[in-house]
């Protein structure tokens, strides 16, 4: 056979935005849902850029009928002019990777959109998608299909189809079907979204309204008190040790502003923010911040006496437990890992929060010396708990410890190399053995577990430690834990990439889902955040019809749709659980890479998952209630 020729006619060069439809991941982090919203927050962060220019004051987000969404804003309008490519200005920003007004600090003092992409990412990931430009008493329109351009320019220009005294960009865009998964944008995430914003922009309003039939609703979202608000709400329903501190500053043009309070439980939640965009993973304005605080905290107690010269420093998590915490900063020419923007890497932001931090606080604690003491108690009872459950763990692990299949549960799979390897986390000894023998052992490991395990959001951490199936996971990983005082985890010793929960179909089999989620979410969350964490989605039903092929249908609108265009008869097998299944049938269906169906589980916003999670599995039984009712018509029934 001939050998394939790699020579220059190899080489393809995507014009215009076919990278972007070729390769949507590296513009938008993922086609799911995440990814799907992410369309709205690129030109909601384009229109709140307009607001820190100091040009507009209200947003308008509206998700239609027909599923599109509209974005308006009153600032300046998006450029009309000819531009020197020879057409109109927003049609090379509508159009063009990299074009924008954001690469200097002329037009944008300070930026979330900062690569000259995300309006053109949303127009080349749109079915379509209608700009209306209302600028020097004229109404522009311009519109796209899948990002490419169908109104006839007149003479390069975008042709007027009225007049007005407004300004702005009104952009109405409809995703494309073909890219996503789903196509049905989130209102919780966008809600939670929008209403950050507002706590981050004291002076801007945002209006949001929802038109879709059975979902209508118009909520206006405006917080004069900003991220004082914020930390309020963060903390409300629990007891504040004291009332909110709030500073800013400035050093070497990077703004710091920062809101703290502690509260009477003992979990840290400090959440950044650089020129208004949520960085998950923390970054540089987070590690400044932190190394301050803690230092501070040390110096003054040691001052007062509180810890004695025998004593060893707090560590940075006793001085941070109990605190809730916004750190906000805006950068002219910030840094960041990844179009998606979850990581600050400016190092000046180190600097700048650092500095701010010591200078503000200082003077705040030399003045408020009864809330600085409140805040060092919290720090000494961190301090003792986390000596104590560094007791506990260690003794667990001592009694505990044991070789990959010592226990008789895990059976392992042959290869260490953690990139190739797979973790399925099975619900029962039945399905557990059918898996063992399904599996490809060379890197699929089978880890079977006793139906529902604690649920760790109501338990205290020794019953935690004491679980034997969390035992059995903990060790198992190989990266430790980071939850409560004992923060040991390491996610480079990760020992499988994905790590799959794989339980039966049914109600039990969710609710066994989302206590294994509770588990990994409050006590490993880096592997939600990086991707390894993954859900199999194992078929409901076996067709077997008379005539033509056997097909496995994986939910009950499968089975519906199949009623619909088959012709003739069949015989329909219903599987209870994956034990039902023989090895052959679980491998070709939820176990073979190949044609297995995986749903990964991601987090889109990170404050609205933890209160999601604290009220759905903690102890207070109203707020669940309420919960349940409001979004009962969501819900998946299992027949």
């Amino acid at each position: 056979m001939a050998k394939e020729q790699y020579n220059a006619d190899s080489i393809t060069v995507l014009e215009g935005l076919e990278a972007v439809r070729k390769r949507p991941g590296m513009y938008i982090g993922s086609v799911g849902s995440k990814g799907l919203n992410h369309l709205i927050y690129e030109i909601v962060d384009n229109a709140v850029d307009e607001h820190l220019a100091g040009f507009c004051t209200s947003v308008w987000v509206r998700l239609e009928k027909d599923g599109s969404c509209t974005v308006r804003d009153n600032g300046r309008g998006i450029p009309v002019e000819m531009h020197k490519k020879g057409v109109s200005a927003a049609r090379v920003v509508l159009s063009t990777l990299h074009a924008g007004g954001k690469f200097d600090n002329n037009a944008y003092k300070t930026s979330g959109g900062l690569h000259g992409v995300g309006s053109s990412v949303v127009n080349a990931l749109s079915e379509h998608m209608d700009v209306k430009i209302y600028r020097d008493g004229a109404v522009y329109h311009d519109a796209y299909e899948k990002g490419v351009p169908v109104v006839q320019l007149e003479k390069g220009l975008l042709p007027v189809v009225g007049r007005t005294r407004e300004t702005g960009t009104q952009i109405n865009f409809l995703p494309d079907g073909e890219i996503f998964e789903k196509t049905r944008f989130k209102a919780d995430w966008l809600k939670s979204r929008l209403h950050e914003t507002a706590y981050l922009n004291p002076q801007l309003t945002l209006y949001y309204e929802n038109r879709r039939p059975g979902e209508e609703e118009k909520i206006i979202f405006h917080e004069p008190d900003g991220i004082i608000a914020y930390v309020k709400e963060l903390n409300s329903g629990k007891t504040p040790v004291h009332d909110p501190i709030y500073f800013k500053g400035v050093v070497d043009k990077v703004e710091v502003e920062a809101a703290i309070q502690f509260v009477d439980t003992f979990e840290e939640n400090i959440l950044g923010f650089c020129n208004n965009i949520f960085t998950q993973e923390g970054g540089t304005h987070l590690i400044g911040f932190k190394t301050k605080f803690t230092a501070m905290i040390n110096s003054y107690a040691r001052e007062l006496g509180i810890l004695k010269e025998k004593d060893t420093n707090f560590t940075g998590a006793d001085t941070r437990n109990g605190m809730t915490a916004v750190v906000a900063v805006k950068h002219p020419d910030p840094i960041f890992e990844g179009q998606t923007k979850t990581k600050l890497a400016s190092a000046d932001a180190t600097k700048a929060v650092f500095t701010v931090t010591g200078d503000e606080l200082q003077m705040y604690f030399d003045r408020n010396v009864e809330v600085l003491k409140g805040i060092i108690s919290c720090a000494e009872k961190s301090a003792k708990i986390r000596r104590a459950e560094e007791k506990a763990k260690t003794n667990m692990l001592t009694k505990s410890k044991f070789s990959f299949d010592s226990n008789g549960k895990l059976a392992n799979c042959e290869s260490r190399d953690a990139s190739k390897c797979e973790i399925f986390i099975v619900e029962g000894d039945s399905a557990g053995g059918s898996a063992k023998t399904a599996r490809n052992r060379q890197y699929q490991a089978i880890l079977p577990i006793r139906g529902k395990i604690l649920n760790v959001e109501k338990a205290s951490m020794d019953k935690v430690l004491a679980n034997a199936e969390i035992k059995t996971m903990i060790n198992s990983f190989g990266c430790g834990f980071s939850e409560g005082y004992g923060n040991d985890f390491d996610i480079t010793k990760l020992r499988y990439d994905k790590i799959i929960l794989m339980t039966d179909a049914d109600v039990d089999g969710s609710h066994i889902d989302t206590l294994l989620l509770t588990f990994l979410y409050r006590f490993m969350p880096e592997l939600i955040y990086d991707g390894h964490v993954y859900i199999a989605m194992p078929p409901l039903f076996k067709v077997i019809p008379k005539r033509g092929e056997e097909q496995y249908l994986y939910d009950e609108k499968e089975l519906e749709r199949y009623r619909k265009t088959h012709t003739g008869d069949f015989t329909l097998q219903r599987y209870k659980g994956l034990g039902e299944m023989d090895a052959e049938q679980l491998w070709e269906t939820t176990l073979d890479p190949e044609r297995r169906v995986l749903k990964r589980v991601e987090i889109e916003d990170a404050r609205l998952a933890s209160e999601v999670t604290e009220m759905l599995m903690g102890s207070e039984v109203g707020p669940r209630r309420q919960f349940i009712y409001e979004h009962a018509d969501e819900a998946e029934i299992d027949a």
